[in-house]
């Protein structure tokens, strides 16, 4: 695979997608979400939205199974807005579920029952299981929506989940795989000249192990390329959302202390306020040092 893939933004594809995007393994996601015991893979239709002009809406994994539509969506980073997303979703997959319907019968029209998940495994730290509803989005909020979609996020990661993990080996393996991936990639020195290639370097230990240890070892063979190019551009835009995060809390804090410096408040207070935020002192202590360089230049 060519390497300009890897920074191709609309690159489509995951990892988390090409294991799950199949019936075997879907199923014993499902059995191992459910605690059920179903056998029949056959019985899945897979229903996935791939690209479309519609709000360029598309999902990782959607399939009808046991009456149900099941919504599953991998995210590196946590997302509250995934309801109104899924919300989108559902909507035009049951515009094509019912589209031999007449929605003006008398007759109630039967759809599969909903159900939404999103798999993360992100480095900011999230409970092993997290609630996410659509209700939480509207500007005004009531005890009784006339509308709501609940997502539940299920925390992926090594150490998390051990039930689900231990019920489901290709989604344990996967998040073996994804925890060695950021250990080699941790151990690359600041100072390297080429970080791109010490990156991809260490998604090249990190599959190899898998293989020396028998972790998805065909999967990892058959697609060692494939593998390294989605893990590269998935690493690429985890640090691209973190980047933005930042940018956007230094942005604030600076705003802060602009605000504190014009109003008299002493500078212990408003610090207390900005390392909430979550920024080290020595990011605190530039901010201060812009604000007062801004300053500098206004005295007459």
């Amino acid at each position: 695979m060519p390497t300009n893939s890897i920074s191709n933004p609309k690159y489509k594809d995951s990892v988390f997608r090409m294991l799950f995007n199949n019936k075997k393994e879907l199923l014993s996601l499902y059995n191992a979400i459910n605690g059920s015991n179903h056998d029949n893979p056959d019985d899945i239709t897979i229903n996935t939205i791939g690209d479309s002009t519609f709000l360029k809406v598309k999902n990782d994994v959607s399939f009808i199974f046991n009456y149900e539509l099941n919504v599953f969506e991998h995210q590196s980073t946590p997302c509250p807005n995934m309801p109104l997303r899924d919300l989108f979703y559902v909507a035009k997959l049951l515009k094509k579920i019912t589209q031999e319907d007449d929605l003006y019968s008398s007759k109630p029209v039967k759809i599969p029952t909903p159900k939404f998940y999103v798999f993360y495994n992100g480095t900011e730290p999230l409970p092993d299981e997290k609630i996410y509803c659509l209700s939480e989005q509207f500007e005004k909020q009531t005890d009784t929506p006339d509308i709501e979609l609940t997502v539940t996020v299920l925390n992926i990661n090594e150490g998390n989940n051990l039930k689900l993990m231990e019920a489901c080996n290709t989604l344990k393996s996967y998040s073996i795989f994804v925890a060695l991936v950021r250990k080699y990639i941790k151990e690359i020195p600041k100072d390297t000249d080429d970080k791109e290639e010490e990156i991809k370097a260490a998604i090249n230990h990190a599959i190899q192990d898998c293989i020396d240890q028998n972790i998805l070892k065909a999967f990892f063979e058959m697609h060692r390329g494939e593998v390294r190019d989605m893990t590269y551009w998935d690493y690429n835009e985890e640090l691209h959302n973190k980047t933005i995060a930042t940018e956007a809390t230094e942005k604030a804090a600076l705003e802060m202390i602009r605000l504190a410096r014009s109003g008299n408040i002493p500078d212990h207070k408003i610090r207390d306020s900005i390392e909430n935020l979550g920024l080290n002192s020595d990011t605190i202590d530039e901010l201060f040092a812009q604000v007062d360089s801004e300053n500098a230049t206004l005295v007459p």
